[in-house]
């Protein structure tokens, strides 16, 4: 197990693990800003998929902590990346939001309303039951199943939660027997290609979040160092049933800072 002051990159979750909705947890800024003072880098990967990447930075922006592309790594933009090296050309039907099919739109991929090679589905805040129905018609006419992240629940503030991708995806798998292919966390590709973009083996790489089947998972498929905040989806009573099991875990993002050393503060 690496030591966290020996971490290079660090791999931070947001929804629950850096803020609720616009509010930032507490300790967050502070461990960013000790990031930078002792020169890690730091990437954030969300599983979110209902927003883009410019989105997030503004969001980021908003709060007070640095984020430029380089920093941002979402499920839609894995997805993106995906699906022009893999099905570059097919036709895609998205049951998203518009800022999923602008993203996907950036990366190449094609898309159509009609009799698509392929649904992706996404964590989709303008859900209507047209988009489903269109979905399980294509699905059953022969298209794949891809979906951009494996979350059951998406938080909000007050510890409340909505439904979010996978909720979505079982809908239509209950209609029509097939299941997705999920392109984000805990799938470890995010990983993988974070790790070969910045050219560091994975004992140098931690990934942070507050869900063992998403976040920790995806650690843990990935060999690398996984970090879990109790901040968000996850309790001590689901930990200790939890077949996921970090290597560090802390009551939020603030009791890492002194970990990784450092003055700021």
């Amino acid at each position: 197990m690496t030591a966290l002051k020996e971490i290079e990159l660090f791999l931070l979750d947001m929804d629950g693990t850096v803020y609720f909705e616009d509010t930032l947890i507490e300790g967050a800024k502070d461990f960013v800003f000790r990031l930078i003072e002792q020169k890690k880098q730091y990437v954030f990967l969300t599983n979110n998929s209902s927003v883009n990447k410019n989105d997030y930075i503004n969001k980021m922006a908003g709060l007070g902590i640095p984020c430029g592309e380089h920093n941002l790594f979402s499920s839609s933009m894995a997805t993106g990346i995906y699906l022009s090296r893999n099905r570059n050309g097919k036709s895609v039907y998205v049951v998203g939001t518009n800022a999923l099919r602008q993203e996907l739109l950036s990366y190449g991929v094609v898309m159509t309303n009609h009799q698509p090679d392929i649904v992706v589905v996404g964590f989709d805040r303008e859900l209507c039951y047209e988009k489903l129905e269109k979905a399980c018609e294509y699905l059953d006419n022969g298209a794949e199943f891809f979906a951009t992240n494996a979350d059951v629940l998406y938080p909000i503030k007050n510890h409340r939660y909505i439904p979010d991708c996978a909720s979505i995806c079982q809908m239509i798998t209950n209609a029509t027997g097939k299941t997705p292919t999920f392109i984000g966390k805990p799938n470890p590709s995010m990983i993988d290609m974070l790790s070969d973009l910045h050219k560091l083996p994975k004992e140098k790489i931690a990934v942070i979040g507050d869900r063992l089947y998403t976040d920790i998972a995806a650690g843990i498929n990935a060999k690398v160092t996984a970090v879990l905040v109790l901040s968000g989806e996850t309790t001590k009573e689901m930990l200790e049933k939890s077949p996921f099991q970090p290597d560090f875990v802390f009551d939020s993002i603030k009791d890492i800072t002194k970990e990784i050393g450092g003055n700021y503060i």
